[in-house]
């Protein structure tokens, strides 16, 4: 019971999040590159970079293996829209990005991410670059301690869509309507 109630908690604070960094971004500048330069690990190990988000347009989700609810059902959604579009978005690139580093190592990522999609990239790394990285970002997230000694986060869960020149062109908010969120996906990959 007290876990459900928590769930709900964490729920309703994370659709606010998202809210919230709606605003933020929608009062950046049109054209304005996102983020700032950064070096992580992607999930097969390798470096991955700020240049992974130019060159096509890219769908950024930030949040962490031991999610219970948001992000296990964003990467999913995600993937499903993804597929949905077939042959008109595969210029897409999707990106799932740790907030929680200390746990989230690239073989954890791999397993969790590759269970879901082959077509999102999950990113982790040093949780100082991590951290700096998601402020960069404008992303919210925070620790929260649990009862039983274990921890939780809190997190901005909307999905941050990216031009092909890595500037902001809109979020897809949690639990929003998928037929608005394919069409967001759809107009991103036209102008990609």
């Amino acid at each position: 019971m007290m876990r459900s109630i928590l769930v709900g908690i964490l729920v309703l604070m994370a659709a606010g999040i998202g809210f919230l960094t709606f605003q933020w971004y929608s009062q950046r500048s049109a054209g304005e590159a996102y983020g700032a330069p950064f070096t992580l690990t992607d999930q097969a190990g390798a470096p991955i970079t700020e240049v992974a988000f130019r060159g096509q347009p890219s769908a950024v989700f930030f949040g962490f293996t031991h999610c219970p609810e948001v992000c296990p059902t964003t990467l999913f959604e995600l993937d499903g829209w993804l597929k949905e579009l077939g042959d008109d978005g595969k210029n897409l690139r999707a990106y799932f990005v740790t907030v929680d580093p200390e746990r989230d190592t690239a073989e954890i990522l791999n397993t969790y991410v590759s269970n879901v999609s082959d077509r999102i990239t999950g990113i982790t790394g040093e949780p100082d670059k991590v951290h700096a990285m998601a402020k960069a970002f404008g992303i919210y997230w925070r620790k929260v301690d649990l009862d039983d000694g274990d921890y939780t986060m809190d997190h901005t869960a909307s999905v941050i869509l990216l031009d092909s020149d890595g500037a902001f062109a809109g979020t897809i908010a949690y639990e929003e309507n998928p037929e608005t969120a394919l069409a967001k996906l759809k107009r991103l990959a036209a102008k990609g």
